[in-house]
């Protein structure tokens, strides 16, 4: 029978879940790299057994760390990430230009048919990528050319935190940047184009319309039909169906447009998942009420998701990376907290168990079907 390994990252080390294809018991292994922040932790389509992490830490900085075996050991890769030529500045918060500066990693993407190639989203904004198994990292500097100078951070830095391959297009590739917006490459990452044709922030810029610095908060796509694209936006759950040429809004009936994840269903392209929190300055749930809504039509139409979940003064958020799809059928969805609970359904939804509580911080969830 098969298996399933859900990659936990959180504030005070990483986490790894384990279970077989019914979902119902579950071994915790961590906490690995135990007090240092885990942005995220990313396994290979190609070879499972491959993970990258991303190591932060107040003190120490960033370090990158790689495992051949599923987790059980680890090894230090490379850790330099240089900026390809002269940077330039980018916008600052109160609108002066500020140097760019590499921070951390956010995210970590690997190829979906190379063990050894990975990109990264870092922070200041850009893309890097490795072919050696994360040894060395290059700069992909088509992206920051395109008006790099007018991104600016959104409240938890200038990150880029997605990062979809276009399974059908090994060209083409997604990313999206807090506060820059949504891009895409159709020539494997030379040249970028922004895709935020139909997104609107009258709160956050001048030009409620314009062509870049929009606070995308993630991106999701089913692989079937990658031309078909979702968005969490700042306030507002967005949908494209040309490849983010345009976008158009189906937050319908949800309580609140704002939030953080979103995701696909494994088998139902036109089902979508996402966690609304009240507001932008209260990061908790409407009325202290943890639901998952679900919209089996692709937006507009949303039902709360609540059978296991706390119902009655539950405080926590769900950060952007936080929440996965496996790909058995019924499909299971997994989110961490960062009250450090993690929630799991194996039937698409329908009901929730915490598989794990009392965890630090979520930072990140991700999930592997293993053979």
């Amino acid at each position: 029978m098969s298996g399933i390994r859900v990659l936990v990252g959180t504030r005070k080390g990483a986490f790894i879940l384990t279970s077989d294809a019914r979902r119902t018991n579950w071994k915790v292994s961590g906490p690995h790299f135990a007090g240092w922040e885990i942005y995220h932790m990313n396994g290979s389509p190609a070879d499972p057994n491959r993970l990258y992490a991303s190591q932060s830490s107040g003190w120490f900085g960033q370090v990158m760390q790689r495992s051949n075996d599923g987790g059980q050991t680890w090894e230090t890769v490379g850790n330099k990430f240089t900026y390809e030529g002269n940077p330039g500045t980018h916008q600052w918060y109160d609108g002066s230009q500020h140097p760019w500066e590499f921070k951390r990693v956010w995210r970590l993407e690997p190829s979906l048919h190379d063990p050894d190639t990975v990109y990264a989203g870092v922070e200041d904004a850009a893309l890097f990528r490795s072919t050696d198994g994360g040894q060395t990292w290059q700069e992909l500097p088509g992206l920051r050319a395109v008006k790099g100078n007018l991104w600016q951070p959104g409240a938890g830095g200038m990150c880029l935190h997605t990062i979809l391959l276009d399974p059908t297009n090994p060209q083409r590739m997604y990313v999206a940047i807090s506060a820059a917006g949504a891009f895409r490459t159709d020539d494997g990452g030379q040249t970028w184009r922004p895709i935020n044709s139909g997104l609107h922030s009258p709160y956050e810029l001048p030009d409620a319309s314009a062509e870049v610095g929009h606070c995308v908060h993630n991106l999701a796509m089913h692989p079937a039909h990658p031309e078909k694209l979702f968005m969490q936006k700042h306030w507002d759950v967005m949908r494209s169906d040309n490849a983010g040429d345009s976008w158009y809004e189906v937050s319908g009936n949800l309580p609140s447009d704002f939030g953080f994840p979103i995701g696909v269903h494994a088998q139902e392209p036109e089902t979508i998942y996402v966690v609304p929190i009240k507001s932008d300055s209260e990061h908790y749930p409407p009325e202290g009420k943890l639901r998952v809504y679900r919209s089996r039509s692709g937006g507009n139409e949303w039902e709360a998701l609540t059978r296991g979940l706390p119902q009655s003064d539950c405080y926590v958020n769900v950060l952007r990376s936080a929440l996965a799809v496996d790909t058995f059928n019924p499909c299971g969805i997994y989110f961490g907290t960062t009250g450090g609970q993690v929630y799991a359904s194996a039937n698409s939804g329908d009901s929730w168990t915490a598989i794990v509580r009392d965890l630090p911080a979520v930072l990140s969830v991700e999930v592997q079907t293993l053979p």
